[in-house]
């Protein structure tokens, strides 16, 4: 296996202190900056959903929170992986009840998502 593409992310959640919301900002994030031309252009993969793996990791404040499959939902080809680890950032930020609020925290999230052919 070989890796092809290495994309970074942030993604928040500035109301409610979801840090699945936060992953999955991250994720898109990283993936909209990410074009796969090379792997048909140059490899000529016709087909991405087979032989491509993409795996993205990301770091929240509260990894056991994250609920993977839906971070799974923002990788658009091949087979996924999301692996979740402690990092990111929670701050100050405003407390508005009526946007979902639980305190006054911002929740952010780093992603790294890394294609790699099979």
């Amino acid at each position: 296996m070989k890796r092809f593409i290495i994309e970074f992310g942030m993604g928040c959640d500035f109301h409610g202190q979801d840090v699945t919301k936060a992953a999955q900002k991250a994720v898109k994030d990283a993936v909209s900056r990410s074009c796969l031309s090379g792997l048909v252009e140059i490899l000529n993969i016709t087909d991405l959903s087979d032989g491509i793996k993409v795996k993205a990791t990301v770091a929240v404040s509260r990894p056991d929170e994250v609920d993977i499959e839906k971070v799974k939902e923002s990788l658009p080809v091949g087979e996924k992986e999301v692996i979740v680890t402690k990092g990111g950032l929670s701050v100050s930020g405003l407390y508005i009840p009526e946007f979902g609020d639980k305190d006054d925290t911002i929740e952010a999230a780093l992603a790294c998502v890394e294609v790699v052919i099979k």
